[in-house]
């Protein structure tokens, strides 16, 4: 059975950093496209950060500078750490796995999960 859980969702203040974790289970991630979305309330869910199998990287201009998304292979999970956090990054936060980047890019992956609040405070 595939699941991902994702945690370390948290209430910080402006400036602040936050980890977070997503564990997978019922399939390898080295195997998989991966990513990590955001959603405000009325807004769109928003595309953060992927990482291919081979490890490179993407981010949205946004979070530039300030987000690192990486992969712990032998742990099958996935991070962000996100630093110098703003209030516009409170959000939903959710991972997400598919097999080609076309779905996940644009929104619709095989896979994802119940999601972990941020909620930053100025």
């Amino acid at each position: 059975q595939v699941q991902l859980v994702e945690s370390g969702g948290a209430s910080v203040q402006a400036g602040g950093s936050l980890r977070l974790s997503c564990a997978a289970s019922g399939f390898t991630i080295s195997n998989y496209c991966m990513g990590w979305f955001r959603q405000a309330p009325g807004k769109e869910r928003e595309r953060v950060a992927r990482i291919g199998r081979s490890g490179t990287t993407g981010y949205t201009d946004s979070v530039k500078g300030r987000f690192t998304i990486s992969r712990d292979n032998a742990k099958n999970t996935l991070h962000l750490q996100m630093n110098n956090l703003k209030p516009e990054d409170t959000a939903m936060y959710y991972c997400a796995a598919d097999r080609a980047w076309t779905p996940l890019i644009s929104g619709n992956p095989t896979y994802s999960g119940q999601g972990t609040q941020v909620t930053v405070s100025s």
